[in-house]
């Protein structure tokens, strides 16, 4: 099966044109409307004014898609949460059903290289969650990253998780994890986590280069771009850290398990901190748009 591209995206992919797909399940299920939709559209601009096309990419009636139109990135912010949320073993169920299901970072990197898109802008990616070591509870994203060509623009792992349990996993799976300008790994909402990044890098054409390499030597698999959020929007470790404790005995009490306990707990946060957690969500997506623009640029030019 194919992706359908839109005409824009088409044009981009035959040319070469630098591109960055974004994902479907952070306007679905990682904001609330309005603000979802606002933000779905401002990341969308800041891709093209940073020379780029964007490739919003979700699953409708059953067809894999790399660019929504407006009407379409409305429908996913309006219908939020009733949409099904699909990670890569959930997209042969529901394209043979032709239904329609917001993409996470894991099936957002394989329908991107499926259709020949090499950058990708997220907010956080998934991976281990506390307790992990009693159940198995790691993401299907660090798996993902191990298969498909995909540079991944992210400000770490999302803070409610184990970070050294994933870095750990990331490593076994022989995922690059890069710093970009800085030699600790972020962790979401706080610029730093206490864990150093593997590498580091500190412009994008450092980057393009590397991606060329490892692709080039037939080494598989993504990279990850550990991309800080801007110190201005930052949450720091120290004041975020209690509200998530509080969140995740929430979620727990309330029997939240699976692919809804990121949905919840981040509503949760954003509902304890008065919304200030949003802001920082909205402010770490833009500042990675703008970086993968930047290294899908790069890229295009190597």
């Amino acid at each position: 099966m194919k992706v359908h591209l839109t005409e824009t995206v088409r044009r981009a992919v035959t040319s070469g044109a630098p591109i960055v797909a974004l994902e479907s399940t952070i306007i679905a299920h990682g904001m609330p409307f309005p603000q979802n939709l606002e933000m779905a559209r401002e990341v969308e601009e800041v891709v093209r004014r940073g020379g780029a096309v964007p490739a919003t990419i979700a699953i409708i009636n059953g067809e894999l898609r790399a660019g929504l139109s407006t009407d379409e990135l409305a429908h996913f912010a309006k219908t939020g949460p009733s949409i099904m949320k699909v990670s890569t073993r959930d997209i042969p169920y529901v394209v043979a059903r032709k239904d329609t299901g917001a993409t996470t970072v894991a099936s957002t990197m394989r329908i991107a290289a499926m259709a020949g898109i090499r950058v990708f802008a997220t907010g956080g990616i998934g991976g281990a969650h506390r307790e992990a070591n009693d159940t198995f509870d790691i993401s299907n994203d660090l798996h993902e990253f191990a298969i498909s060509d995909v540079a991944v623009v992210t400000a770490g792992a999302k803070a409610i998780l184990d970070l050294p349990i994933t870095l750990e996993v990331l490593e076994t799976n022989g995922v690059p994890v890069v710093g970009f300008g800085t030699s600790e790994f972020p962790a979401f909402y706080s610029r730093q986590s206490g864990l150093a990044a593997p590498m580091r890098l500190d412009t994008a054409a450092e980057f393009a280069a590397m991606m060329k390499a490892k692709w080039s030597l037939g080494l598989t698999g993504g990279v990850v771009v550990a991309n800080p959020i801007p110190q201005a929007d930052e949450i720091p470790a120290a004041e975020i850290t209690p509200h998530i404790t509080r969140a995740l005995a929430e979620a727990k009490q309330q029997g939240v398990a699976g692919k809804n306990v990121t949905p919840f707990l981040l509503k949760h946060l954003n509902e304890i901190t008065e919304g200030r957690s949003l802001k920082a969500n909205i402010a770490l997506v833009m500042n990675n748009a703008r970086v993968a623009a930047d290294i899908a640029v790069a890229y295009a030019r190597a």
